[in-house]
């Protein structure tokens, strides 16, 4: 598995997962009804920001992530980051592969913490692979997300120093 810079020619093979993943409203906070161009515009984020894809020999694309800078001012050095595999491809170490090239970008990139700010607590596997990397959970907004199947839910905040 290769994971490189996303392109905008990458977005024709993020769209199709990245839509049936919001769209089933499990595990992020965006809209369901989310369009194609502003998801687009949410997700292939400009530099110094960056968006990346995972992918195999192939060149499929297997999985993405997008690394950003958490907050503004003073608090600029603790960074951010969100994935998404493919359904297809989950299971094979590409969320981990993801997660891990995220946080060797933020220490690259001078960032002292990783902070998550809406981890959906029924979304276990994301959960189990952040606690499994050091990431801590440090509150839970209870009733924070409207899981379509199990109502109200609660979202995490994790972290972890870097």
């Amino acid at each position: 598995m290769l994971i490189r810079e996303a392109t905008t020619e990458d977005w024709s093979a993020i769209w199709p997962f990245f839509r049936t993943i919001v769209a089933a409203g499990e595990t992020f906070t965006y809209p369901m009804d989310l369009g194609e161009g502003q998801g687009h515009d949410w997700w292939l984020l400009p530099a110094p920001d960056r968006t990346v894809v995972a992918v195999d020999g192939s060149g499929a694309v297997l999985g993405t992530a997008k690394m950003n800078r958490n907050h503004m001012g003073n608090a600029s050095h603790v960074a951010s980051a969100s994935y998404m595999v493919d359904p297809a491809h989950t299971g094979r170490g590409v969320g981990r592969a993801l997660c891990e090239y995220t946080m060797d970008w933020a220490r690259a990139a001078g960032y002292r913490s990783m902070q998550f700010n809406a981890v959906v607590e029924t979304n276990i596997r994301a959960v189990k692979l952040y606690r499994s990397l050091g990431f801590e959970i440090l509150g839970t907004l209870p009733e924070g997300f409207q899981h379509p199947a199990k109502g109200y839910v609660g979202l995490h905040v994790m972290h972890r120093a870097l």
